[in-house]
């Protein structure tokens, strides 16, 4: 096959399944790793795909808005929101006081965490305390205010509240993350109630899928620099991970099980 065939079938797969690894490419076509990133690269360079760090992705693939009124129970849990879960509450230590994310991040960090040692978690979000009392070995604390549809707490007597709390960890999420913009996220309120947090805790961990790096949304929460870690998934376009590392901060991404 020429070199031309195999770029157009590559494309053709980015186009049809949104991505494609470079274990896809290097198992279909017999070549090294090397001539499959080459491939890819040269694609980019058409404006066919945008470079991943596990492969590449189709161009202009951005975050779906969440619904208002969310649905744990029959939320579909996406394999690459589960690997950077999976590697966040590995943060989480005995004793530790842990501020959790609301959304379906907040829901997904709930299926996992550990249940051999003792600590405290904080939520604002109606749902989650409900799941977690399940937990014997966790004691929960949740802001109060005004409830929003989707379930989450974010007014301003949430924000007085969470002012009064110190936090080991906390795990935040967002809308859209640049290396110039930082972290953004849909309101002011939002905004407000998550620079509160960030601000009363001593480890800060950002949970962001690759489809919302390289994004900005509305309202910004803060620079990048203000978290100690930003865990993403294989699919993060290379050139983003390099523009957040290059802010100093330190990026993990997560692999998706086999």
């Amino acid at each position: 096959m020429f070199m031309e065939e195999r770029h157009q079938e590559i494309s053709d797969i980015i186009k049809l399944n949104g991505k494609i690894t470079i274990s896809e490419i290097t198992e279909k076509y017999g070549i090294s790793d090397e001539s499959a990133r080459r491939d890819l690269r040269l694609l980019e360079q058409k404006g066919i795909c945008k470079r991943t760090h596990g492969g590449a992705i189709v161009l202009g693939q951005v975050s779906v808005r969440p619904p208002l009124n969310r649905q744990y129970d029959n939320m579909p849990i996406f394999p690459n929101y589960k690997a950077i879960a999976e590697i966040a509450v590995k943060e989480i230590k005995e004793n530790d006081i842990v501020y959790l994310t609301s959304g379906s991040f907040g829901h997904i960090v709930i299926s996992i965490l550990p249940k051999n040692i003792h600590f405290t978690v904080v939520v604002n979000c109606v749902d989650f305390a409900k799941e977690l009392r399940e937990f014997e070995n966790i004691d929960v604390y949740i802001a109060g205010g005004k409830m929003r549809k989707s379930g989450s707490v974010v007014d301003t007597f949430a924000i007085d509240f969470v002012s009064k709390l110190h936090f080991d960890v906390c795990f935040i999420t967002g809308s859209g993350l640049t290396a110039d913009f930082g972290l953004s996220n849909g309101s002011d309120e939002t905004a407000t109630f998550q620079r509160t947090v960030l601000k009363n805790s001593r480890k800060k961990c950002l949970l962001m899928p690759s489809t919302k790096v390289g994004v900005n949304s509305f309202v910004k929460v803060c620079g990048v620099n203000e978290f100690n870690m930003v865990i993403t998934d294989r699919d993060c376009a290379e050139e983003q991970i390099t523009a957040l590392e290059d802010t100093g901060i330190r990026v993990v991404v997560a692999e998706e099980p086999k």
